[in-house]
């Protein structure tokens, strides 16, 4: 029995596993851009290889639902004197790492269990955090518990941040006319981040109306209101905004140009399919790479030449990137998810057999950027070694990978060990995953030649189905051997109970 299942509904996933690498690469290099309230350090707080300290107990507490209370209650209890600065350090630290509740443990248990009276920037340190972990509400609700001493001009600004990050424009602009009342805006700082937010939500017309505030109040543009305008134009391949921006920016004596204009401007020519002026605008980006930001610059670079379909200078950054930094998880992500793109799957072996001697953290995402790939092009034994390689060192593919496989055993008329599959991908399946539609159907008609109910309601029961709102179209999916129905009817009616072909697509 040959069931063919298209890939067309499956491909988006397979080829965003590869892009949504490259955009992870864009947005980090874009990261530098914006302000944020996050704020890195360079070392952790009393890291001495030897000494017992508070933040080697709390680092190992990776798992946010664990308390690191207890943690630094017991360190307290055994006479251990804790410095103000300390926790300072271990707050930044874990905002670092993006340990937002223990971070804010951190900040609850300074003033309540310590009893230090926040400062007003380490009370917009927790105003952000609260925002991250329960949200605008529960920041609004703490903003408006602030003795009126300390909404100063910090904490002011770190609730207009949580906003933007929520992107409430109307709140942030309510917050920002209420600090003009109060003189809060009287630098780039706050308009910055209301130009970001326009920026990121698609309301360009208004990022000329607010930088035109700032030039009557004499508010200088600083190099981050020019980088926001200048990426708004990219966004919209606005090839005139883009050169005027640019060319202000060099005539500004207070705007110091990095690597950063250049990479952006880049990527609005490419989007207009002006490849030979992106390629200008790489080279001189390239030129300007120097000091900590070296290795999200090589990355962006990295998905740079590869949307231009450069392969020689992909291979040159490569090179380059390897011979001035050691290179990370997200590094190799970039370069074997480029190579992908550019269809050069025997160099993306090469670069995963790098990563694999380089003595980095294990990360099932790069693996299975080839594990797509493969599946898309037939070769399911190499498919399945990297899958059981990943099992025996202890790993657990995602719901994708699973997905992934099935529809490549169909595709090579291997419909029992589809089905398997299947099953797997659903029962490793995340909140709001949902299995490929198009597979799912294939299956089921699978199991109506085979006139497996059991097999179709045991499918089903994976699924979490039939709920209450649903159960007319789920009793037709577990009688379709009976009525003779196509199993892809009913199954095509997913959308209206929620299973739709949402791909995992992010390893």
């Amino acid at each position: 029995m040959k069931i063919v299942c298209s890939w067309n509904r499956f491909n988006s996933s397979s080829s965003s596993s590869s892009s949504s690498s490259q955009r992870g690469c864009y947005y980090r290099a874009l990261r530098v851009l914006f302000y944020s309230t996050e704020t890195v350090t360079s070392t952790p707080p009393s890291t001495s290889t030897s000494k017992d300290t508070l933040y080697k107990r709390i680092s190992p507490v990776g798992d946010p639902r664990v308390s690191i209370v207890p943690v630094l209650d017991k360190w307290i209890e055994e006479g251990k004197s804790v410095k103000r600065e300390d926790l300072r350090s271990m707050i930044k630290q874990l905002r670092l790492y993006k340990r937002f509740k223990h971070a804010l443990e951190i900040s609850q248990w300074m003033s309540d269990r310590r009893y230090f009276v926040l400062s007003p920037g380490e009370i917009s340190v927790r105003l952000d955090l609260i925002s991250r972990v329960h949200g605008l509400e529960h920041a609004e609700n703490y903003f408006e518990s602030i003795p009126n001493q300390s909404k100063v001009f910090q904490t002011y600004g770190a609730l207009l941040n949580c906003y933007a990050r929520g992107k409430s424009v109307e709140q942030a602009e309510a917050l920002m006319q209420k600090m003009r009342d109060l003189g809060f805006a009287r630098d780039p700082l706050n308009y910055n981040v209301l130009l970001n937010l326009y920026s990121q939500v698609g309301q360009h017309e208004k990022l000329d109306t607010l930088m035109q505030e700032m030039k009557e109040k004499g508010i200088h543009w600083d190099k981050f209101t020019f980088s926001i305008r200048l990426s708004a134009y990219a966004a919209t391949s606005d090839i005139d905004g883009m050169v005027k921006i640019l060319k202000m920016m060099e005539e500004d004596s207070q705007v110091i140009m990095d690597w950063n204009c250049y990479a952006v401007a880049a990527n609005g020519y490419i989007k207009a399919g002006l490849k030979d002026r992106a390629l200008e605008m790489i080279k001189k980006s390239e030129e300007l790479i120097t000091g900590k930001k070296r290795r999200v610059a090589y990355e962006f670079l990295l998905t740079l030449y590869t949307s231009i379909g450069r392969k020689d200078e992909l291979y040159r950054i490569w090179n380059l990137y390897k011979s001035f930094e050691k290179v990370y998880n997200t590094g190799y992500c970039c370069m074997i998810s480029s190579l992908l793109k550019l269809d050069d799957i025997s160099g993306a072996e090469k670069i995963l057999e790098e990563w694999k001697s380089g003595g980095t953290t294990y990360d099932f995402r790069i693996p299975n950027l080839l594990i797509f790939a493969y599946c898309k092009k037939g070769h399911l034994e190499k498919a399945e070694k990297l899958v059981n390689e990943a099992v025996e060192k202890g790993k657990k593919p995602y719901a994708n990978t699973w997905n992934c496989l099935a529809t490549g055993y169909l595709e090579d008329d291997q419909i029992p060990k589809a089905v398997e599959t299947l099953k797997k991908a659903i029962l490793a399946r995340r909140s709001g995953w949902k299995p490929n539609r198009d597979t799912l159907a294939a299956c089921l008609e699978y199991m109506k030649g085979q006139e497996d109910v059991e097999g179709a309601e045991e499918l089903l029961k994976f699924l979490g189905y039939p709920g209450p709102s649903s159960m007319d179209v789920w009793e037709r999916l577990l009688n379709y051997i009976e009525d003779g129905k196509p199993a892809s009817a009913p199954v095509n009616e997913m959308d209206d109970v929620g299973l739709d072909d949402i791909d995992e697509a992010t390893p």
